[in-house]
């Protein structure tokens, strides 16, 4: 189960997340998003991750596009603070670019095989 709260301010909007952002859940943020980027108006959009438990691997590229699009991801704890490091490192040049460069290393090992 996941929880999305929005914080609507004068210069930020901020969905606060709590509980697992796996499964049918991604899908849930990403229509939150898309509901509330479409009103940002010049303001940032801000993903909290304090109450997120658990995030699976399409939770993981959600983020990562979320991160991408000018998205600003948060986060207290080990945990997810160390998820936000590693998609902003691993997901930096984009999420597809990344899949692309995560799969062409994967064939060159295998081919090495």
């Amino acid at each position: 189960m996941l929880k999305i709260s929005t914080q609507d301010e004068p210069h930020q909007v901020t969905l606060k997340l709590e509980g697992s952002l796996v499964g049918s859940w991604v899908n849930e943020l990403e229509d939150s998003w898309r509901a509330v980027n479409s009103t940002l108006a010049g303001r940032t959009l801000c993903v909290h991750l304090n109450g997120v438990d658990h995030v699976d691997n399409a939770g993981r590229y959600l983020l990562a596009l979320l991160q991408y699009s000018g998205v600003q991801l948060t986060a207290e704890g080990i945990v997810m603070t160390e998820l936000v490091r590693t998609i902003a490192e691993d997901w930096g040049s984009g999420p597809k670019e990344a899949l692309r460069q995560r799969s062409q290393s994967t064939w060159g090992a295998r081919k090495r095989n």
